[in-house]
């Protein structure tokens, strides 16, 4: 499962407040990133088995997101059944930060791994402006109320 993060303004979050979030969900797990001049790239959160969590943290002036971000936008348009289609298609052309969570396939406990994916996640879109999408589930805002539904 993948989960965008699609953030309005940059995230102010340091990786020692991510981490000390983290600590407060899950102590049987450790956060490692990685990064360049412009901060952290990517994170893995790991537990003692399994399969990690792997966050990827795209910036849209220096990574070359506008394709990808134009596709999302053309999908969200497509989605005129809900009032809040072209909202979101205006957000996602905003982006200014993309965030993206891969959940393994092979975790040793889903219930966890489900509320860190979502404390988290909600932690950058409010920090950020952000919106996100779940894949097989839909679009949701910052504090995780779905939107849009996906079929």
């Amino acid at each position: 499962m993948w989960v965008r993060l699609f953030c309005g303004v940059a995230s102010t979050l340091r990786p020692s407040q991510i981490a000390e979030k983290l600590s407060q969900l899950e102590n049987q797990c450790q956060i490692h990133f990685t990064g360049d001049d412009l901060g952290w790239k990517s994170a893995e959160i790991r537990w003692p088995s399994g399969s990690p969590l792997s966050l990827e943290r795209y910036l849209t002036q220096e990574d070359d997101l506008r394709p990808e971000l134009n596709t999302w936008a053309a999908y969200l348009e497509t989605l005129d059944y809900s009032p809040h289609s072209i909202s979101l298609m205006e957000r996602v052309i905003q982006t200014v930060e993309l965030i993206i969570f891969r959940k393994p396939l092979d975790h040793s406990n889903e219930v966890i791994l489900d509320q860190v994916i979502s404390e988290l996640v909600q932690m950058f879109a409010q920090n950020a402006d952000g919106i996100f999408q779940i894949d097989g589930e839909g679009w949701y805002n910052a504090q995780g109320e779905l939107l849009i539904p996906e079929y």
